[in-house]
C-alpha cells in the first residue's frame, strides 16, 4: 500500500498495475497531480474507481499530461474528435484490442499513454489484461539481454488497419477509417524510458513485424519466445471494469489485451491517447 496526504494506492498484482483511491481526477490539485505522475511512471499502468467524469473533464485531464494524439483509425466520438470510441455492439462478435499489443508502436513517435474511461459495460466479462514490460525485461537472462542489445524492430499497422487488414474483414470493419494512412516505424527492441531511464522490452504481438535486417522467418522464433516470456503470470494483471472505472497506461512499458468474453452484450469505452517522444 502506497499513501500520501491525499491518496492511497494498492497494487493490483505483485508485478503489474496500481489502483489509486482518494482522488477526483476532474479536480486534482497540483500536489495530487505530481503524486499521480510519479506513480504512473513508476508502475506503467494505474487505475481509478468511482470517477464520474464528463467527456470535457476526460479531455482536460489528458491535456494536463501532454498533447492529445487524435486517432486516425478508430471511430471518433461525434461531438469530441479527441475521444476515440472502443465499441462493441450486442450483435458484433469481434472486439477492438482483442490481442496483446501496445498502442501506436507503428508511429515514428509512439504515443505516451492512453486513458480509457468506461461508458457502457456488459453485466459480466470485458476485463482488460495488462503486462509490465519493465518487469519482463528485468526477468530476462543476462545472455538474452546481451542478445537484444542494439537490436531494432519494424512495427506496422497495415495488418490491423490496412485495406486488407484484420479489422476490415470483420464485423467491426465498417466503423474503421484511414486505411490509406497505414505506415511503419523502426524502434529499439529494448528502450530506455524517456521519463524514468529504466529499460523496457519494446516489441509486441500486435504490431511488431520482424527485427531490422532480419527476415520475418528469422525473427519468428525469438519474437515468439519474448511474447511468451512477457505474458508470464508474474508480469501481468487483470482489471475488472465497473461503472466509473478508468485505466491509464504507459504505452512505452506496458502491453494490454481486451478480453472478448461478453457476446450478446454492448461495451462502450472512451479512449484518449496522449502524444509521446522519440524512443532511444
Amino acid at each position: 500500500m502506497t499513501t500520501s496526504a491525499t491518496l492511497e494506492a494498492k497494487k493490483v498484482s505483485a508485478g503489474c498495475g496500481l489502483e489509486i483511491h482518494g482522488v477526483d481526477i476532474a479536480r486534482l490539485s497540483n500536489s495530487e497531480m505530481e503524486d499521480i505522475r510519479r506513480l504512473y511512471f513508476e508502475h506503467g499502468v494505474i487505475f481509478f474507481r468511482d470517477q464520474d467524469i464528463t467527456p470535457e473533464e476526460h479531455i482536460a485531464f489528458a491535456q494536463r499530461w501532454g498533447e492529445i494524439d487524435i486517432n486516425k483509425f478508430f471511430p471518433a466520438n461525434g461531438k469530441y474528435p479527441e475521444i476515440a470510441e472502443v465499441r462493441k455492439e450486442k450483435e458484433q462478435k469481434t472486439n477492438i484490442g482483442g490481442g496483446w499489443h501496445t498502442d501506436h508502436s507503428y508511429d515514428q513517435v509512439p504515443a505516451m499513454g492512453s486513458i480509457l474511461v468506461a461508458r457502457e459495460l456488459p453485466t459480466d466479462g470485458g476485463d482488460t489484461l495488462f503486462a509490465n514490460m519493465y518487469a519482463a525485461y528485468e526477468g530476462l537472462s543476462d545472455g538474452m539481454k546481451k542478445t537484444l542489445e542494439g537490436l531494432r524492430a519494424v512495427h506496422s499497422n497495415e495488418m490491423a488497419f490496412g485495406a486488407a487488414g484484420f479489422y476490415k474483414n470483420t464485423d467491426q470493419g465498417a466503423g474503421f477509417k484511414g486505411e490509406d494512412l497505414v505506415g511503419s516505424a523502426v524502434h529499439p527492441v529494448v528502450l530506455a524510458h524517456p521519463e524514468t531511464g529504466r529499460k523496457a522490452l519494446y516489441v509486441n504481438p500486435g504490431f511488431t513485424m520482424h527485427f531490422e535486417g532480419w527476415t520475418a522467418e528469422e525473427s519468428e522464433g525469438l519474437l515468439a519466445y519474448l511474447y511468451r516470456h512477457a505474458t508470464r503470470p508474474e508480469y501481468t494483471c487483470r482489471f475488472e471494469w465497473r461503472p466509473g472505472s478508468i485505466a491509464f497506461w504507459d504505452n512505452r512499458c506496458t502491453w494490454h489485451y481486451a478480453v472478448n468474453d461478453y457476446h450478446g452484450q454492448k461495451r462502450l469505452m472512451h479512449r484518449i491517447t496522449i502524444g509521446g517522444s522519440a524512443l532511444n
